[in-house]
Parts: C-alpha cells; structure tokens; sequence
C-alpha cells in the first residue's frame, strides 16, 4: 500500500470512527481507529503476564475481599446501566476481574476487557470502601469510556506507517504491545494518575463519581479522598500546565461540580457503604 493510500485508509478511518463513536453519559465524539476487540484480546495476554510477575493476594485476605466485593457493586451497577440505555454491547465481551497485588504503589488501572488491580499502597490512602469504589469507579470508567483506545490511536498515527496497522497481528508486534502497557499504565510508576490527557481523566473522574453513586456509595466522599490523595504525594506535583493531569485543586472542584449529578443516582446500599 502506498503512503498517499495509507494516508487515505486513515483519513476515511477517522472520519467514521469519529462521527459514530461517542463516550456514555458525556457523549463526547472520540477517535478509536483499533477494534475493541483486538484490545480485549491483547488485555488477557498482558494481564496473565502481569499476574504472573506480581501473584494477587490470597483471596482469603480481607482487602482483598474488599476489592472483589466494591469491584463487583460497581460492576453490576455500570452493566445494569449500559444494558437500561442500550450500550450494552460495548462491554458484552468484558471476563470481569479484580485482584489485588502487594505493590506500595498507589496505583490501580483496568483494561479493557474488565481486568481490574489495585495495588495495596492504594488502600493506605483510601481507607474505606466508599473511597476505593470512587477509585475503581473512575479506573474502570477509563476502559468503558475507551480512553486507552484514543491513546493508542494517537499513538499510531504518531508512529511512521502506524496508520497501516495490521490488526490480526496487533497482540504479536511488540512496538504495539508497548504502546498498549503505556496506555493503560500497567505496571508504570505514575500512581492512580494514569497516563490519560488532562480531558481523559476530568471525563473519568465525573464517569467514576456517577458509577460508584450507581453502585449504592456515597459520592460526596470525592473531594476528601483527593485531599489524601494531594497530602499522599509530598506536594510533589509539577505545575498544571505542564501536566497531562488536573491538579489536586481543579480536580476537586471540578468533583463539586459534578456532584449534584452523581446525586442523583445514588441511593444507599442496604448493605453499608
């Protein structure tokens, strides 16, 4: 294929993908060039190869119980959702999991696919269940909101002859594969702040607070944990215009900004929360 006729598979590409997809609840139009699928399959091999490098906590370990416990009130509540506003079929292939792994990160992502870790230096910070389900609300929204798709397009398209990616052969190529861990930040020393755009995670932060306010916990613990959060880090932050992240203030305000919407889906769980 030419370059002029990869140029032009691309633009065609963009344009559809662009003007069909959209992001649920905020219904942002948004670039994903990479089937979902093939990003679903790529997911399983690199989470076996991260649970192989870091084993998960016993499953008898009360945090880890907690983690599969929130995981899956936050799960049950966003497929109740997409399956009420018909969007179900963007997560019909998830295999759901949450594991916990003994890293002094504060750190946790989700892939695509619903493949779900928090690492254990997370839950020094967030202290109760209602935290960690914020936290796993807005980690998991990333994957449902295909953020790691939009960076890897990006990424693609950054890359000489990116635009001519073989999809059969995506899970084989190890630039490809790297792009993926970068993308969704498996494994990356960068705490729960993945490597998303500034947009990315304001738009996973307000689908996070929606998701766990679904799940029966209550949202308004939001700005107290990203006071933790701010204090967690030494002050060691580097200026907002410089950052691909909201600073710990604009992220609590905007938390604000957004909790009267996430009110109006919480209802208490019978259960505590």
């Amino acid at each position: 294929m030419s370059f002029f006729k990869k140029i032009s598979v691309a633009v065609i590409l963009i344009a559809t993908v662009a003007a069909c997809s959209k992001v649920p609840l905020t219904n942002r139009k948004q670039m994903n060039l990479i089937p979902e699928s093939e990003l679903v399959a790529m997911s399983l091999t690199s989470y076996k190869d991260f649970l192989k490098d870091n084993p998960p906590v016993n499953s008898t370990d009360a945090d880890a119980q907690m983690v599969k416990r929130v995981g899956e009130r936050v799960k049950n509540a966003i497929v109740k959702y997409m399956q009420q506003n018909k969007l179900y079929s963007r997560i019909k292939d998830y295999k759901w999991e949450f594991n916990l792994v003994n890293d002094k990160q504060i750190n946790a992502w989700c892939m695509p696919g619903g493949k779900v870790v928090v690492y254990t230096g997370l839950l020094q910070v967030t202290k109760d269940e209602p935290s960690l389900a914020l936290v796993m609300g807005h980690e998991i929204a990333h994957a449902i909101a295909r953020h790691g798709n939009e960076r890897m397009s990006q990424g693609l398209l950054a890359q000489a002859g990116g635009v001519a990616v073989d999809f059969a052969t995506l899970n084989k190529n190890p630039q490809t594969r790297a792009l993926f861990m970068t993308a969704y930040g498996v494994g990356a020393n960068v705490g729960v702040l993945l490597p998303y755009s500034r947009l990315q995670e304001t738009e996973a932060d307000k689908l996070g607070l929606i998701f766990m306010a679904m799940a029966g916990y209550d949202p308004r613990v939001g700005p107290d944990f990203w006071k933790r959060m701010s204090a967690a880090s030494g002050g060691q932050k580097v200026p907002e215009l410089l950052s691909t992240h909201p600073s710990d203030q604009t992220r609590i305000s905007n938390l604000n900004k957004f909790m009267p919407q996430a009110l109006k889906y919480y209802k208490p769980s019978s259960t505590g929360s």
